[in-house]
């Protein structure tokens, strides 16, 4: 018997608009019939799925980790399994998930029909599956344009992360664990749900999606050599080892600043410090390999 799959596809992704026939055919060819509706505004993904919900047995999304972290609350609200079309630009949920990065492949993990409940963060009232931050990645954001990642894909990272490096100055922050207080001077705090973010960066050496734990960093260099000295580490996810990193582990923080800082969520900047985070285990359904 068929199975019925809303499929959503982000025309706008870096792969999006090319792919999205392939994708189709792909997905007809291992037994699926679909409901194709377009994204126009991701802010409306949750309504569709919601719309959907009892003509479907799963939620197709392609595009990238801005695109699925939109289409969460729908998710979340009717528990319909999530399958992964990787067609973004740096698509850190899959990798994280083991997803492969080309069409044919992500289509056959969807079409095997495993099922894994991943955690999600949780910050003012906002999903994240990879990482939430303020300081100098909320920089970067502003500096990735659509029309630099299209011609650069995940390079467009690393290149605007240069480029905003100069202009970063450290700032004050409290950060709140378990009823104790630390203060710091960062230019950039990480809290990460997921393994991978920013590109293939990862949160921490043993971070997994399904470990019912927050990983934070707090980002303290004064002088741009510093972080060329650190970046190896951020890489791997060995930043503790460090002397310009502070870490901790666990499943709330509070993190306050002397001014409103902004706050960015997989890619997008969504809300602004005093921030609560937690982490919800076991929150989504999700189709793995």
């Amino acid at each position: 018997m068929a199975h019925r799959a809303l499929l959503l596809v982000n025309r706008n992704a870096r792969k999006g608009q090319q792919q999205l026939e392939a994708a189709i055919a792909q997905l007809q060819s291992v037994g699926f019939e679909l409901i194709e509706a377009p994204i126009d505004r991701p802010s409306l993904l949750p309504q569709v799925i919601r719309d959907h919900r009892d003509q479907v047995d799963l939620v197709i999304v392609g595009g990238g980790d801005g695109t699925l972290n939109a289409a969460v609350p729908g998710i979340v609200e009717t528990q319909l399994p999530l399958g992964i079309l990787p067609l973004g630009t740096a698509n850190d949920l899959a990798r994280t998930l083991g997803i492969p990065s080309t069409l044919a492949e992500a289509c056959q993990v969807v079409a095997g029909r495993k099922v894994e409940h991943i955690d999600l963060g949780w910050v003012n009232g906002h999903y994240f599956f990879n990482v939430a931050s303020l300081g100098l990645s909320v920089q970067i954001t502003r500096g990735l344009t659509k029309s630099v990642k299209r011609r650069w894909g995940v390079l467009a990272y690393a290149a605007t992360a240069l480029k905003v490096l100069w202009k970063s100055r450290r700032f004050k922050a409290e950060i709140v664990i378990n009823g104790q207080s630390q203060k710091v001077k960062t230019i950039q705090i990480a809290v990460g749900n997921g393994r991978y973010y920013g590109g293939g960066m990862t949160v921490a050496e043993d971070a997994a999606i399904t470990d019912g734990r927050l990983d934070l960093y707090s980002l303290e260099i004064d002088h741009w050599w510093q972080m060329l000295a650190v970046l190896p580490a951020l890489r791997r996810g060995t930043q503790t080892r460090s002397p310009w990193v502070q870490t901790w582990a666990g499943e709330e923080f509070f993190v306050y600043c002397p001014t409103p800082k902004s706050i960015n969520t997989d890619g997008e900047i969504t809300t602004s410090t005093p921030a609560h985070f937690k982490v919800i285990p076991k929150a989504l359904p999700v189709l793995v390999p």
